[in-house]
């Protein structure tokens, strides 16, 4: 399995650990963007659990700004080693210029990809709701 870097950016600082791939690093603290499209509406979340969350983005399951602006779209994540480190690095991403956000998912995504393969791997996203 590849190592995942986590980061904690409470306090401004950033602390690293590597982590392997699995359902239990899934279950880490997460912060997230999600996208419209390539350069489109953006969408930055939190979550303890990102293929849950990421599921739910895609199955409509929240009314409201991504339902109606359609972003589904996972362009980048980031795991972190507590739920107080991802609490403060979301914050800190909501007050960032759209152009950062960009440059930030660029980084690591320059194609916007939507990353949902890359956490879940060959698993397919099956809604059990009635219509």
């Amino acid at each position: 399995m590849e190592p995942v870097t986590v980061f904690c950016a409470q306090r401004w600082a950033v602390g690293r650990c590597d982590l392997e791939i699995g359902s239990d690093t899934m279950k880490q603290p997460a912060v997230y963007i999600m996208a419209s499209q390539c350069n489109g509406t953006l969408y930055v979340g939190i979550t303890s659990d990102l293929i849950k969350r990421i599921a739910q983005h895609k199955l409509d399951h929240f009314s409201g700004f991504t339902k109606k602006n359609n972003v589904k779209l996972l362009v980048w994540y980031e795991m972190h080693e507590t739920i107080e480190c991802a609490i403060a690095r979301e914050k800190s991403l909501k007050t960032w210029q759209r152009s950062w956000k960009i440059e930030l998912i660029e980084k690591k995504n320059p194609y916007w990809q939507d990353l949902w393969h890359q956490i879940v791997g060959n698993l397919t996203l099956v809604s059990l709701e009635s219509p």
